[in-house]
């Protein structure tokens, strides 16, 4: 008996789904040749065991019978607010900064301190209310929104001198460097421009307190292990240090899947990855290794958080599967036989309507936050499509460029994600920044990509 069209494509899907699998576990072994000791180090750190890595793996047919769950349980017990679709909890103003791509991501500051958010994205930052006047901080160009890549990915706001006055911090294309840009203090043409560090790995960089000193680091690889680079606010203007906190693994400029976050709940944040979580120590004295915990949560996403989704106390992680094709998950945070961490899959959305309770699927989910944003004391997902991340080859790559906010509610039944559209022509770059941009009280949203700069006013109303 002949298959069915149907049957061939989920065939033609999970050998996908095994060969991206393999090339995974090839690269974790690692593709240049290494020394029996560097090799023993290596798998007694348990990054680069393809069989620790195939152990926490989640197959397609669990992720698939989970999802079935979830719809059961949303159609039986979801309250009507959940379903509803009421304009007023979900509105948002939607401002388009510029149609010009110039970077894969844009954030925000008081760059000429009148006490009014501005814009930053790549080689300009616009000035708020309006964002309609654009100035300079470096000689930059627009790119071709087709094809190719912008030579920026990331642009932060922050005042790295204490000066008074904020500076822009911008990431460039992956393994490239990172800069920082001093404000000239309301005087015209360039910004003097420093070197932060020579080189920036990972596409889900971040720009945060990972060591809890009270100042952002970037957080990020470099050279092959993970760490996360500080600047000396004695010293402003020289290199920033790398810290690097693991062995030599399979960080690339290239991989995706980064974040942080208190997985333990000892009050330090920890180093979250692809392939598990890096656990901070007591004291950083000496940039110690960080002890590594194996735990595949995906093949590669983008931004990952820890959070405790379900309110039971211990901290929960919450990711996108594949940056350049399907799938959002959390990761409910459980005891394992030994007392240890671990996590139980609970897929949010995934290659097919079937696979979320409305009926919700779009690809390239490859920049996220997680912020509250109306409101209710829990945090909600922040995420979209990234318009044509790869310039169309990517699967569902000419959907449409969405942008969503995944409303985190709770009831007995557990913990579940109501999705709600902000809009469906603008997407998300590689970042998603949150701040309150109009000084409302509420929290609005800033993205870039190939089809320019946006800002959205959230005009929900507070439960």
């Amino acid at each position: 008996m002949s298959k069915s069209d149907k049957e061939l494509k989920s065939e033609s899907k999970q050998a996908l789904m095994e060969r991206n699998d393999s090339r995974a576990l090839a690269f974790i072994r690692g593709s240049s040749a290494k020394s029996s000791e560097e090799k023993s180090v290596q798998q007694d750190r348990l990054w680069l065991s393809p069989k620790a890595a195939l152990s926490h793996c989640v197959s397609s047919r669990s992720v698939s019978a989970l999802s079935s769950l979830a719809f059961l349980l949303f159609l039986l017990t979801a309250s009507p607010a959940g379903f509803a679709d009421e304009p007023a909890r979900r509105k948002f103003t939607k401002m388009q900064v510029s149609n010009e791509y110039f970077s894969e991501g844009a954030g925000y500051g008081d760059f000429n301190q009148d006490k009014i958010i501005d814009v930053v994205c790549g080689p300009h930052w616009y000035a708020g209310p309006d964002y309609k006047q654009k100035y300079r901080v470096y000689d930059g160009k627009s790119f071709s929104n087709d094809k190719g890549y912008s030579d920026n990915f990331f642009s932060f706001g922050h005042d790295i001198n204490a000066d008074g006055w904020t500076d822009v911090v911008t990431l460039g294309f992956p393994g490239r460097p990172a800069h920082w840009f001093e404000n000239p203090k309301g005087k015209g043409g360039n910004w003097p421009k420093h070197v932060a560090l020579p080189g920036v790995d990972n596409e889900s960089p971040a720009f945060a307190d990972l060591t809890g000193d009270g100042r952002p680091e970037i957080i990020c690889s470099y050279q092959g292990r993970l760490g996360y680079g500080e600047f000396d606010p004695d010293d402003p203007t020289a290199r920033w240090n790398f810290h690097a906190i693991s062995d030599r693994g399979p960080w690339a400029p290239f991989t995706h899947g980064l974040g942080l976050g208190d997985v333990n709940g000892d009050g330090r944040m920890d180093l979250l990855t692809a392939l598990g979580w890096l656990e901070q120590p007591a004291s950083l004295e000496g940039d110690p290794i960080w002890e590594p915990h194996v735990f595949r949560f995906c093949p590669g996403g983008t931004q990952m958080f820890a959070y405790d989704v379900d309110g039971d106390g211990d901290n929960d992680v919450i990711t996108s599967l594949q940056a350049h094709a399907y799938g959002l998950s959390w990761f409910e945070h459980v005891k394992g036989d030994n007392g240890e961490i671990t996590f139980e899959p609970h897929p949010i959305m995934g290659s097919k309507p079937e696979e979320n309770p409305f009926g919700i699927v779009f690809s390239q989910l490859h920049a996220m936050s997680l912020y509250d944003m109306d409101g209710d004391g829990l945090k909600d997902i922040i995420t979209g499509k990234c318009y044509w991340a790869h310039n169309g080859h990517d699967p569902g790559a000419r959907d449409s460029a969405v942008l969503y906010f995944f409303k985190l509610e709770r009831n007995k039944d557990g913990a579940h994600f109501i999705p709600q559209q902000i809009d469906d022509n603008s997407g998300v770059g590689r970042q998603v920044s949150i701040d309150d941009l109009n000084g409302d009280g509420r929290p609005d949203i800033v993205v870039a990509n190939k089809k320019g700069v946006f800002a959205f006013l959230n005009r929900m109303t507070s439960h």
